[in-house]
């Protein structure tokens, strides 16, 4: 049996994080959005929040361990943001697929084999970047090229740690629950 093959489990357990951070995602937005003026004087600062945005793209590698479980939970949960009203409408669904690609690709280069801590910082930090990245050609292409490296460094290091930290620990948390014994994440003990 190839071990890589999404099983009916692994799909309703991916969607269901998606959906569920769809709707995280939309609230953030709220709070997001509230927040223009505490930001004013160094925009690039504002992405120290951002890291929410990525915990799907981390989550779903960390708990499901096969090929496109992050672009699929990041993409999905950025589709239903979008479908409840994102303030970005479509392009959140960008968002969504090239986070989920940046977070899934440490997984992937282990071959899905590797979930310790290491290996989700490092995703949550490239799901970080993409985002940062994407931001400065959509939204800030005027910028200063200091501001724009500060941009994409602090939506990674958001990433690195909101992401990439806050994911493994949810996912150990989520294991020691035993709503994951039917993942290797469930039944393993948990690496650092």
């Amino acid at each position: 049996m190839n071990s890589n093959r999404w099983r009916t489990v692994d799909i309703v357990v991916a969607a269901i994080l998606a959906i569920a951070f769809g709707v995280v995602f939309y609230a953030w937005d709220r709070l997001w959005a509230g927040t223009d003026n505490l930001f004013a004087g160094f925009g690039p600062a504002r992405a120290a929040i951002a890291g929410v945005w990525f915990l799907p793209a981390i989550l779903g590698p960390l708990v499901i361990r096969k090929p496109g479980a992050g672009v699929f939970t990041e993409t999905v949960a950025a589709a239903v943001s979008a479908l409840l009203g994102a303030q970005w409408g479509l392009v959140t669904i960008l968002y969504g697929l090239l986070q989920g690609v940046g977070g899934e690709a440490p997984f992937a280069a282990t071959g899905y084999r590797n979930s310790r801590l290491a290996t989700a910082l490092v995703g949550g930090a490239l799901a970080g970047a993409a985002a940062g990245y994407l931001d400065i050609v959509l939204y800030y292409p005027t910028w200063s090229a200091g501001w724009k490296t500060a941009q994409v460094l602090i939506s990674a290091g958001s990433g690195l740690v909101i992401a990439g930290g806050g994911g493994w620990l949810l996912t150990r948390a989520l294991a020691r629950t035993g709503v994951l014994d039917r993942f290797p994440s469930g039944r393993e003990r948990v690496a650092v």
